[in-house]
């Protein structure tokens, strides 16, 4: 049998391997690529190169080119404390920051106003997607926009909500927008508008496709199969796979999960995809067709088989899945082959006095590819160094370099996705934003 070959094919520009550019990396696939970064994490950990203050918010930083691009939202009441998640209104003023990577100055902002109606309504969900000398972003409240990623001045700018006729998710808008090529995607909602393209230039809509009575929150991925370029998203009901170009659709798997809650971006790995989420049994893992594009599932979730992410997306490497399970709370190994748990453990996803009852704890992973090591970001605000290999967890180093400040689930928690970017890592709570060097 021929092998499959399969890419990754998101175009950004002049992006370098020391940058950030947008959210999971340069890729979108958790990787960091970046060369000269230590193998270890002594007691002391890496040094903190600047702190500086930032507001509420869900959305991780990017870098790029010298700069740090971190969303936030100032409440005019300032009132939230991190428990009361309901949704009641609550106005401010939703920002993109900019600032140097070398100091930590803010260089410049871009600031609306914004009222908040969503559950958790703690800030910004979506990351600064970078191309060029451009960036998107779409705010929590559905408001969708490029800015000149030099001074922050608005290129062109939506308000979805009110363009589509559109309510946003219950837990706002969360899908870090995708460019490729000469578009941009973004997320509305509603019959045939759940996934819309736009012209990157110009902001001018190219196709819109996809109905769903939630728009969800999967951010969209773009990658090569068949030789075939496939848009890859999953709405509230199905997993699908769009011509990129014009919205036509390739095929279509279906998958539903809890609450409409569909925020894993598919992963891949060799002609493997994987999707899962929160609810029973919510997984599926499917094979890819190498003649055209095509799907074939292989196996679906069931209980004590698979792992269901929420807010940290999985890593899939050598036969293995490795993600933190939205009920248990765990990071699991699985099978690729057919779902079978390897092992389980909370030390990276939950702080030690809250393990015997916390729901949804999270870690975020992402793999170092020169060094072969993982570096996890736990929900307790600690920077952790492990291997993962199929026999079990295996931790070198840990640092806690931020407080948890938002709560969820009777605990504080810190869930933002860092950048590692620069040799460091760059990672926000809603006090402040921290670089620490991890330089060997």
């Amino acid at each position: 049998m021929k092998r499959i070959a399969l890419l990754v094919s998101v175009t950004l520009g002049v992006a370098s391997a020391a940058d950030w550019p947008q959210w999971m990396g340069e890729e979108r696939d958790g990787i960091w690529r970046e060369a000269g970064v230590r193998k270890d994490l002594p007691r002391d950990g890496g040094k903190v190169q600047w702190r500086v203050p930032v507001s509420y918010g869900y959305a991780g930083p990017s870098v790029a080119k010298g700069k740090v691009y971190v969303p936030d939202f100032v409440m005019a009441d300032d009132d939230f404390d991190g428990k009361s998640q309901s949704a009641h209104p609550r106005k401010g003023k939703e920002r993109i920051l900019c600032l140097d990577a070398s100091d930590g100055k803010v260089l410049w902002k871009h600031e609306y106003e914004v009222t908040y109606n969503i559950s958790y309504p703690g800030g910004p969900r979506v990351t600064r997607t970078g191309i060029d000398d451009q960036l998107y972003f779409q705010g929590t409240m559905g408001h969708l926009m490029c800015l000149d990623a030099n001074n922050g001045d608005v290129v062109w700018q939506h308000d979805i909500c009110k363009l589509y006729q559109c309510e946003p998710p219950r837990w706002g808008y969360s899908s870090h927008p995708l460019v490729h090529g000469d578009l941009v995607y973004g997320v509305a909602g509603g019959d045939n508008q759940v996934l819309v393209a736009f012209d990157k230039k110009s902001g001018e809509e190219r196709w819109k496709a996809l109905s769903a009575k939630e728009a969800g929150y999967c951010p969209p991925r773009v990658f090569k199969q068949a030789g075939v370029e496939q848009l890859l998203f999953w709405h509230p009901t199905a997993v699908v796979s769009l011509n990129p170009t014009n919205g036509q659709s390739y095929w279509s798997v279906d998958l539903e999960p809890v609450y409409s809650i569909s925020r894993m971006s598919p992963r891949q790995w060799g002609n493997k995809l994987y999707v899962a989420g929160p609810g029973k049994q919510v997984a599926v893992m499917l094979e890819l067709d190498e003649r055209k594009p095509a799907v074939s599932e292989l196996w679906r979730g069931a209980i004590d088989k698979a792992v269901y992410p929420l807010k940290a997306p999985p890593q899939m490497r050598d036969g293995v899945i490795y993600g933190v399970d939205s009920e248990s709370s765990a990071l699991i190994a699985v099978s690729m082959k057919d779902g079978e748990q390897l092992w389980s453990t909370t030390e990276a996803s939950l702080a030690p006095e809250t393990k015997k009852k916390a729901r949804h704890g999270t870690a975020f992973l992402v793999y170092h590819e020169p060094n072969k090591q993982y570096w996890l970001f736990g929900e307790m605000g600690d920077l952790i160094l492990a291997e993962l290999p199929a026999s079990g967890y295996k931790e070198l180093g840990r640092q806690n370099i931020l407080a948890p400040t938002n709560g969820a689930w009777g605990r504080k928690v810190v869930w933002t996705h860092p950048a590692f970017a620069e040799k460091s890592v760059f990672a926000r709570n809603d006090k402040e934003l921290v670089r620490v060097d991890l330089s060997e």
